[in-house]
């Protein structure tokens, strides 16, 4: 057994026993085990410790480095307590689900419906994305999830097993534009994650936080051509360990005049993605090299991009 494959049986191995705790766990404790899990990471990993904060002083010039840090610790915490959560709801019946979430402007979905063509759901890797994705088929139909296989096949399966546990299908990157167009043509939900970097031929780029970053068409791409309207949806958490699923209005399409209706489409959607993550920064993924067309000592240095607009102070409670 190679050492690549020993080390995924370890990682599957661990994940499980972790769900096998989580299980037995109250939700609170669960969710402290989750923020030390974070914590633990974020005092072991300094690459992607450096590059969060990095990355939160170019996007917010105006936050000291001590801010900055703080902001990257609570975002490794939260991401610790996602993970322990996805493993927790993962094992929840429906009921039990339900009576954790609470849904905002789900109707915004249901009047998408009713036109017809379908609905596209986007967000980023922000908050709590994944349990929405579980909990929506719940209450609304079922999502088909653009997603990306993970390198550890162990744990592929075990997230493939949890999206598709409340009626979801996942839709991978072989044969996905036939998929999606059939899927919005039988007036069903797809949903796509629109943060992370994108190469060639499949990228656009836009604004996000005042910096170029290269961004998937699809989504612009797939309204455009349908008529699916483009709805983005974010999942915050509460206190007491609840979690309210928000559907925002949906997006409007560029004017017909537009030079280039896929950019501002696409740019549209980021900006609203961007609203999210300047409220509350902590729950979004600055361990991902986000933008990647600049050197890092560019990246590195605040300031040096024009200012942002002024974040707002709001809060979630975890």
């Amino acid at each position: 057994m190679s050492l690549v494959a020993l080390r995924y049986r370890l990682e599957y191995a661990l994940v499980l026993a972790v769900r096998g705790l989580v299980r037995r766990l109250p939700d609170a404790a669960a969710r402290g085990l989750g923020s030390l899990v974070g914590l633990c990471f974020y005092a072991i990993d300094p690459a992607h410790r450096r590059l969060a904060v990095r990355q939160l002083r170019a996007a917010f010039p105006t936050r000291s480095a001590a801010e900055c840090r703080a902001i990257a610790r609570r975002t490794f915490a939260h991401f610790g307590r996602l993970l322990v959560v996805l493993l927790k709801f993962s094992t929840l019946t429906p009921d039990q689900i339900r009576a954790r979430v609470e849904f905002e402007g789900d109707e915004r979905v249901r009047a998408a419906l009713d036109k017809g063509h379908g609905a596209i759901l986007f967000s980023g890797h922000f908050g709590y994305w994944e349990l929405q994705g579980l909990a929506q088929p719940l209450v609304l139909p079922s999502i088909s999830v653009l997603a990306r296989p993970l390198d550890n096949p162990y744990l592929h399966a075990l997230l493939e097993e949890m999206r598709l546990a409340t009626g979801n299908r996942v839709i991978y990157r072989q044969g996905a534009l036939r998929r999606v167009l059939r899927a919005l043509n039988a007036n069903e939900c797809v949903a796509i994650l629109i943060d992370q970097h994108i190469q060639g031929s499949d990228a656009v780029r836009v604004e996000f936080f005042n910096r170029p970053a290269a961004t998937t068409a699809a989504l612009a791409t797939f309204a455009l051509r349908t008529g699916a309207p483009l709805i983005p949806a974010f999942a915050l958490p509460l206190a007491g360990g609840r979690y309210r699923l928000i559907y925002e209005h949906p997006i409007e399409l560029p004017s017909a005049g537009s030079a280039d209706p896929v950019r501002d489409l696409t740019q549209r959607c980021t900006d609203v993605l961007e609203m999210y993550v300047r409220r509350y920064p902590e729950l979004w993924l600055w361990m991902h090299r986000r933008w990647r067309d600049e050197g890092d000592e560019a990246k590195a240095v605040p300031g040096m991009f024009p200012a942002a607009a002024p974040d707002r102070n709001e809060e979630p409670v975890e």
